[in-house]
């Protein structure tokens, strides 16, 4: 199955994080939010503004642009 940014997904959306398609300092700041291949991400709200997500059982907002960079597998 291919991997799509979690800005494509909508709200109810679950999938796993297949990887992320930024430099160092994206992938770092990403991987210390939660975001580490396998973690399982829920769309919360993708309407405008920032897009939120559940993680880990935390609720996190990120920009369009963050989004864009995390690739994501629908399950």
């Amino acid at each position: 199955m291919t991997s799509r940014p979690l800005s494509f997904f909508m709200e109810g959306e679950i999938g796993m994080v297949d990887n992320i398609a930024g430099g160092e300092k994206v992938s770092k700041r990403l991987y210390e939010m939660g975001f580490n291949t396998g973690s399982e991400v829920k769309v919360i709200k993708n309407d405008i503004g920032p897009i939120i997500v559940s993680l880990a059982g935390s609720k996190i907002a990120l920009g369009r642009g963050l989004a864009q960079k995390i690739m994501i597998r629908a399950n």
